[in-house]
């Protein structure tokens, strides 16, 4: 019998989104009416910036039809996700995929609602400000980073065939 890690990745997916989810809410009473920086320690605020695009706003048309057009493509590509996830080989996949799926939900969620993702965490360092993002944002970047190291030093490799 094959073990299957869907529930714990799907376990792990909902609670990224639950977090995403209330974090963003708590930051829209707390720091976006009105908007306002709270500086919490010499290198990192909370502060309220509403993402239109993608990544470091890339896609941040002021096009109404732009929040629908990048959550159907996150929405699709979380299908796909879900698919994989049915065949995750390890524990260590299964919970990628779930930090990955969960964070792309809670952004299709604010598109939707919204129109933009609310982001609100902001490190910086001498002067820079890393783009402000979210609970769903460093799932997303976590995620990618263990599916990466997944499949670069735990998976075996395919047997060749000559």
């Amino acid at each position: 019998m094959v073990r299957s890690y869907t529930r714990p990745g799907l376990l792990v997916a909902l609670v990224i989104f639950i977090a995403d989810q209330i974090t963003k809410l708590w930051m829209l009473d707390l720091v976006f009416d009105p908007p306002r920086i709270l500086t919490i320690t010499p290198f990192f605020n909370l502060t309220p910036v509403w993402n239109r695009g993608v990544s470091f706003g890339m896609f941040s048309s002021h096009q109404d039809w732009m929040p629908l057009i990048l959550s159907a493509v996150a929405v699709a590509i979380s299908i796909g996700l879900v698919v994989w996830l049915r065949r995750a080989p390890s524990r260590l996949m299964a919970l990628a995929l779930g930090l990955v799926i969960g964070g792309a939900i809670g952004n299709v969620i604010d598109r939707l609602r919204y129109g933009a993702v609310v982001d609100f965490l902001d490190f910086h360092v001498m002067g820079y400000h890393w783009p402000a993002f979210n609970i769903a944002d460093a799932a997303i970047c976590i995620g990618v980073v263990l599916i990466l190291w997944y499949e670069l030093f735990q998976a075996k490799p395919a047997r060749q065939t000559s």
